[in-house]
């Protein structure tokens, strides 16, 4: 009995299991619109994981929210997990207002990874920057064409 727990506890110590993206959308806010498709929402991720590495994003709805009202342009990624719901809200009404693209992906936990944070994040704008020129285009691309909410 002692031998089956030890696996247990190693993978209780290596964090949460990674849940698939359907698992991941039963946790989803009624307010999350426009999601991001499976294959976007990687894309996100790395663009993400390059604009991280360069310095180039915004964490946290403190400072996205300081930097959208300063004029900042970029890409605004929400968590769609997030709870209370109150936390975040204002946030794509204010995109919306300064022509800003957003998009919601469905977990908090890998945004936060894919930033390089062990801590789950709710918000991230990455901005422009001629090392991800081309990705970073794409994504925008992308999430320009998603519908928005009525």
């Amino acid at each position: 009995m002692a031998r089956d727990k030890q696996p247990e506890a190693a993978a209780e110590a290596e964090g949460t299991p990674e849940r698939s993206y359907r698992e991941q959308l039963d946790y989803l806010n009624p307010i999350a619109q426009p999601l991001a498709s499976r294959k976007l929402t990687r894309k996100l991720y790395k663009c993400i994981r390059k604009a991280a590495k360069h310095k180039q994003i915004r964490r946290g709805v403190k400072e996205v929210q300081k930097f959208i009202n300063k004029g900042e342009k970029g890409i605004t990624v929400l968590a769609g997990d997030t709870l209370p719901i109150d936390v975040y809200c204002h946030i794509p009404i204010m995109c919306e207002d300064r022509s800003l693209p957003y998009a919601y992906v469905p977990s908090k936990s890998d945004l936060g990874a894919a930033a390089g944070s062990k801590r789950p994040t709710c918000v991230i704008m990455i901005k422009p920057h001629e090392e991800y020129q081309e990705t970073y285009d794409e994504c925008l691309e992308e999430v320009g064409a998603l519908p928005l909410p009525l």
